[in-house]
């Protein structure tokens, strides 16, 4: 395996790129859900868990490789899946002597950004063939790759002086002892430019990386102060505000795109950066992949925050100069502050209401390159960063909760924007525990772990072919629907164990989808549809439910006189086109007119 890539070698690829025949985007990423995986945690073909029993709480190396996701593309291809996301394989620090890098299974301790970590391998010395064929074989099958990378930090790479991996912090610049390729913080090491020729395992990498000053070496952050300054524990940040680093991280994704053939990234932490550099790295990655043939190459970054802070990252606002357009959306982490809790009926429809309609003035003026940054948001229910996953198991009674989880899904893959879901959702993991590891199964592990039949992996497949039959579901405009229990007042349910009612509307088509969360009553009542598209006696079909027999909706029909509380504050009076309807509990409905 390399020890590290020149400069040469970087320029060498980078122009053979522009000849080489990469794979075209996708002519628009909402035609294909993502699939997010932990290397690590996903599948090893011919070596057990290291850590027993395989969702047990664990912080070290499970031993899940590339090949093993190579050897899964069957398994995702059938289940709908149309990219896959996985956590970083960029070289992590290697030393593993009970330091804090020993948990670095999750890959977001780098240490060389141009080389892939031996450690993803089936074959060690063979990371980059097994890498490239994983994707080549990915590609093949239909199934579109994106990176998870990380700009706002390193690996520990150095220590504090007098303090180790983690420091106090500092108003001023900590006096600093790089690593050695062993893992020592080498008291001679103290200006990282004066180190000629490390070993590969040594310092941090490209060689143009290797500057003092692009770290800001200050410790972890002020207990109550800029959360955007300081390190995460040990994981070093660098000072993205410094135009020579932004430039040295730049060239480096762009030779992973032109080497490994890669169709989006994720970015890791993306609120911590500079917004300048945020601004000019999503751009220059885009015209550079553009260059290179790829022209639809998308960004997504994660801005665990406000809909207001995620605004401040995410493509180009219109109301302010300036040419450059970044990253091209975000992970939709309003949504799953909201979206979880309203399914399983804990909290009210009318919160995802309030939700939607925040970000409608906060986002009213960010465009992406694709359009509408909103509409390419990347949602999801749970992911490897929470400590409990959105499907609960209890012991004593496992399928206890099912249908929120089928509910969940359902929403998921209605709701504006471009589905992910998490791994082994569609084997009913369902971890839940103190810290994130309880939620970082080992999937492989599990008996039968792969399996096509179990219900919530044929529920998914289900999900995705209704998807991709309706278009209106993947492009359409979203609005929520005002529903009745007594035919004649009309509103959004303001109370948990409500009922979430929305419209996907495309052209002259129609999807409506309802979804009632109590866990006890039926409900029986009426939704609102739209009266241009949908004129009377037209019956709608079923196009899901999570149920067996669901009740198929009465012929719509016209009421004259209505008392109907629009999404918008207002109150109007009918007349209004109407759909009667059945939902058991948890029930939802993904319902459609035919297609003529």
């Amino acid at each position: 395996m390399p020890t590290s890539i020149k400069s040469d070698d970087v320029q060498a690829v980078l122009n053979q790129a522009r000849s080489r025949k990469l794979t075209p985007s996708p002519e628009d990423w909402r035609d294909h859900w993502i699939y997010f995986l932990m290397v690590d945690r996903f599948n090893n073909p011919v070596s057990a868990p290291k850590n027993l029993p395989y969702d047990a709480k664990f912080g070290g190396f499970q031993g899940g490789t590339i090949e093993g996701i190579r050897q899964k593309l069957d398994y995702l291809k059938k289940l709908g899946v149309g990219a896959i996301w996985f956590t970083p394989v960029l070289k992590n620090c290697q030393f593993l002597d009970g330091k804090s890098n020993d948990g670095t299974y999750h890959g977001y301790g780098i240490q060389d950004f141009l080389t892939i970590d031996p450690r993803f391998a089936s074959n060690p010395n063979n990371v980059d063939q097994e890498l490239r064929t994983f994707i080549d074989e990915a590609h093949s099958k239909g199934i579109y790759i994106i990176f998870d990378i990380v700009l706002n930090h390193t690996g520990d790479v150095f220590a504090y002086e007098s303090k180790g991996s983690e420091a106090p912090f500092s108003e001023t610049p900590y006096t600093v002892n790089w690593r050695d390729e062993k893992g020592n913080a080498r008291a001679d090491w103290q200006v990282v430019q004066n180190i000629h020729n490390p070993p590969g395992d040594a310092t941090v990498f490209p060689d143009e990386l290797r500057r003092n000053e692009f770290f800001r070496r200050q410790g972890k952050p002020k207990e109550h102060g800029v959360e955007t300054i300081g390190d995460f524990s040990s994981l070093k940040q660098l000072l993205t505000s410094s135009p020579e680093l932004g430039n040295v991280l730049i060239r480096s994704f762009q030779y992973l795109i032109a080497k490994y053939d890669i169709d989006g990234f994720r970015i890791d932490t993306l609120k911590y950066l500079d917004p300048n550099f945020a601004l000019t790295f999503g751009n220059a990655i885009r015209e550079f992949a553009l260059s290179v043939g790829k022209k639809n190459f998308f960004t997504y970054g994660e801005v665990y925050d406000s809909e207001e802070k995620i605004s401040q990252f995410i493509g180009r606002n219109v109301s302010t100069s300036g040419d450059l357009v970044g990253v091209d959306a975000s992970l939709d982490f309003p949504l799953f502050f909201t979206l979880p809790d309203v399914a399983k009926g804990s909290s009210p429809p009318s919160k995802l209401v309030e939700m939607y309609h925040q970000r409608k003035e906060v986002e009213r003026n960010i465009i992406s390159s694709h359009g509408e940054a909103t509409a390419f948001f990347v949602t999801f229910l749970d992911n490897h960063d929470q400590t409990q996953r959105f499907y609960f198991s209890p012991e004593g009674n496992p399928h206890q909760f099912d249908d929120q989880a089928t509910l969940g899904f359902g929403c998921l893959f209605s709701l504006p924007g471009i589905p992910s879901l998490y791994y082994g959702s569609e084997q009913g993991l369902h971890g839940f525990g103190d810290a994130d590891q309880n939620v970082r199964e080992a999937l492989w592990g599990k008996p039968n772990a792969f399996d096509p039949n179990h219900p919530f992996f044929k529920l998914i497949k289900q999900l995705t072919d209704v998807r991709n039959e309706q278009p209106a579901l993947r492009y359409g405009r979203f609005y929520f629907r005002p529903i009745s229990g007594d035919g004649f007042h009309f509103g959004i349910s303001n109370f948990p164990e409500g009922v979430l009612a929305f419209s996907r509307v495309l052209n002259d088509e129609e999807v409506v989808v309802i979804a009632n969360t109590s866990t006890t009553t039926d409900f029986v009542g009426s939704v609102i549809v739209d009266s241009n598209i949908n004129p009377v006696n037209v019956q709608f079909k079923i196009l899901f439910s999570n149920k067996t027999n669901p009740t198929v909706p009465e012929l719509v029909k016209s009421i004259s006189k209505a008392e109907i509380h629009e999404v918008d504050g207002t109150v109007s009076g009918g007349p209004a086109h109407v759909l009667s309807v059945k939902l058991k509990p948890m029930e939802i409905q993904i319902l459609g007119t035919p297609i003529s």
